[in-house]
């Protein structure tokens, strides 16, 4: 997976509303294929973080997309937030999931170094660190399904590629306030991101709804309970 540039598409599901699904780090689109949301999905098939922003501007325009919701899942949460703050008029609702304020850059310079050493033995425990004890259903989807393409696939270039943007991102809480409808789920078990921080960014956006699934990791959106609490 070397991706030139952002590219996107459109899953027609037969509702009124849309919303983009951003990935995280070291993933792509099809960690959320598990998900039923009461939305029609724009999915990045082919993902760059550099001109993301961009990108998917152009798409909605050329489809004809006024507005929309906005899902960012970790490193997709810094990519999510920077679209709504620089298209406010174009956002229903911008939802973070699995969140940080910014990345540790030690950490990633070690992550670099880990990757370089041995990428599929890093990736392997990365994935794994991504459920709590309680995912089990979680994790045995993901291992069927997508351990063994993302550890085959993922280029070195593509991981390294996110992590120079990472080392950049930072979601400045209070620069969101012009968005009126934000929501925030966490796991309370996440190893990746501290629930800490995600309660600092909610902390300077009083008007967000704030959502913790006690027993999940990273990846609490592949949890069941995620799909009932944000349906509603």
């Amino acid at each position: 997976m070397i991706y030139a540039e952002s590219k996107f598409r459109i899953v027609e599901r037969g509702f009124k509303k849309t919303i983009v699904l951003v990935p995280g780090w070291a993933t792509d689109y099809q960690i959320f294929d598990t998900m039923d949301l009461n939305y029609n999905y724009v999915l990045p098939v082919d993902f760059n973080p550099v001109d993301f922003k961009d990108g998917l501007l152009e798409f909605l325009k050329a489809s004809s997309i006024e507005r929309v919701s906005l899902f960012g899942w970790s490193q997709g949460g810094f990519l999510a937030s920077d679209f709504a703050l620089h298209n406010t008029g174009r956002i229903d609702e911008l939802i973070l999931v699995g969140i940080r304020k910014r990345y540790d850059q030690n950490a990633l310079k070690e992550i670099r170094r880990k990757l370089k050493q041995n990428k599929r033995v890093f990736l392997y425990k990365f994935y794994l660190n991504c459920f709590s004890a309680d995912d089990n259903k979680q994790r045995s989807w993901f291992k069927k399904l997508l351990l063994k393409k993302y550890l085959d696939q993922i280029s070195l270039e593509y991981l390294i590629r996110g992590l120079d943007y990472l080392s950049c991102a930072e979601i400045k809480a209070e620069s969101l306030s012009g968005v009126k409808n934000i929501r925030i789920f966490h796991g309370g078990q996440d190893r990746i991101a501290p629930l800490k921080e995600a309660l600092e960014i909610k902390s300077c956006l009083r008007h967000a709804e704030f959502t913790v699934l006690n027993k999940s990791g990273h990846l609490l959106f592949l949890n069941p309970d995620f799909r009932e609490k944000f349906n509603g």
